[in-house]
């Protein structure tokens, strides 16, 4: 049986060094300074995308000319004064973390430079009503930040830049998604390989403390409402697995096309011209997202925050074509090479498939399958699906899903993994030859 430790000595070595409290100070007061910028980044983000909205309504025709010409100047400032800045961000953070080459020459990858480019520049994408999302972004953004906090700590301190990296970019998913637990998850599951890492009560007090100041700012209510669940029952079997399958798949399918268009491994013409000629090949994607929108009405647009909150409630019913659409939209902003990330469009892709099989087998719960396929096609994408289950549980809250959603996000990854090679690390590897 180990010893009990002695209270009084316990407390004697706890306030005995002034450098431990000065260090926890110095990562908790930027760990509160990276969930405040998050809430920033989302208020501006949403200003971006209604403006963009306002001009559509006034003009239907505005986007055709508008969204190149704004995809196109986004890509060339990123690539002329922040190519690191470029894609969803969370790449950037598995490169620096997980390879030595990258960590010697972290400012190419994660910087307060960055930080700022990397939110404007998304915020324009959101200006230009492009399909992506603040998620990823707020990932490279809030661990920008964190990283400041090193050479304010004291001397021999005990935390590593590494551990503060990992700490920022889970802040950033705890932030953006008002998911403490989520960022928790998506730095044990994604961000952190090492052990120490993971027990660092510290940093894990970090995200959390992000993730609060998002709950301090919008309050601690779930963003897409609370699902009515009804009991488990056998009918529930089939819908359900059919879900996970669907969006296994289609997930898989789409991690493969974007890893193999931004590889440059493909041979065909498209490829070549992302690689010969990038502004013109965002311009390209951006007319083509536009075009999408308009055939869907608008519904293509953005990140799909509003279109999934919408179908939760009962207020909208997407069509198969919609789902179709989102999904080619959000492939094409993704290859353009703005920054932009994935989760929010991910979810709304799974929302719709899960509507759809909701109306193709007359099940009578349809948020109950929008609410799977959500977890399940993130689970697919990021083939993280212990971080889907939990953000989708947060954000939703519907208890009563638990076991279920799990199992979906399970079967979805598993699938997907078929398919697909893990999409970050493999994007990851693609950042490191920048370094070559």
């Amino acid at each position: 049986m180990p010893p009990q430790p002695q209270v009084a000595n316990a407390l004697q070595q706890e306030f005995s060094d002034w450098r431990l409290w000065a260090a926890r100070l110095v990562v908790l007061s930027f760990a509160a300074a990276s969930g405040l910028a998050i809430v920033g980044f989302t208020w501006l983000a949403e200003v971006a995308l209604a403006a963009f909205f306002r001009l559509e309504r006034a003009a239907w025709w505005a986007p055709l000319i508008w969204t190149p010409l704004l995809t196109a100047g986004i890509v060339w400032l990123t690539r002329r004064f922040a190519p690191g800045a470029a894609g969803s961000g969370i790449p950037q953070i598995i490169a620096v973390l997980e390879h030595e080459s990258a960590a010697a020459q972290r400012p190419l990858f994660v910087s307060m430079k960055l930080s700022v480019a990397k939110l404007f520049l998304t915020a324009a994408g959101l200006l230009g009503g492009l399909a992506l999302g603040r998620e990823g972004p707020s990932v490279q953004i809030a661990a920008g930040i964190m990283r400041n906090a090193r050479r304010w700590l004291p001397a021999q301190s005990q935390i590593s830049e590494n551990g503060l990296l990992m700490a920022g970019g889970a802040a950033g998913i705890a932030a953006a998604f008002n998911t403490p637990l989520g960022g928790v998850m998506f730095a044990i599951e994604e961000l952190s390989r090492r052990p120490e890492q993971r027990r660092n009560g510290l940093l894990i007090g970090a995200i959390v403390l992000a993730g609060l100041m998002a709950v301090s700012v919008y309050g601690n209510n779930t963003y897409f409402g609370v699902i009515r669940v009804e009991r488990f029952s056998f009918r529930m079997v089939a819908p359900a697995l059919l879900v996970a399958l669907l969006c296994g798949a289609a997930g898989g399918l789409f991690a493969r096309a974007l890893i193999a268009i931004l590889s440059g491994r493909t041979t065909d013409r498209v490829s070549r011209l992302r690689g010969h000629a990038p502004i013109r090949f965002a311009a390209c994607c951006g007319l083509l997202v536009a075009l999408i929108g308009i055939v869907s009405q608008g519904a293509s647009y953005g990140s799909g925050y509003a279109q999934t909150k919408a179908m939760i409630a009962g207020a909208s019913e997407s069509t198969h074509l919609a789902v179709l659409l989102r999904f080619v939209a959000t492939w094409f902003t993704a290859a353009s090479g703005v920054p932009g990330g994935l989760f929010a469009p991910s979810l709304s892709i799974g929302a719709g498939l899960g509507n759809s099989v909701a109306t193709l087998m007359a099940y009578p719960n349809a948020p109950t399958l929008i609410a799977l396929g959500m977890a399940a096609f993130l689970a697919a994408v990021t083939q993280a699906p212990l971080t889907a289950f939990i953000i989708v549980m947060e954000m939703v809250d519907g208890h009563e899903l638990v076991l279920s959603l799990m199992a979906c996000t399970l079967i979805a990854s598993g699938l997907s993994r078929l398919i697909s090679a893990p999409l970050y690390p493999a994007l990851a590897e693609l950042q490191l030859a920048r370094l070559k």
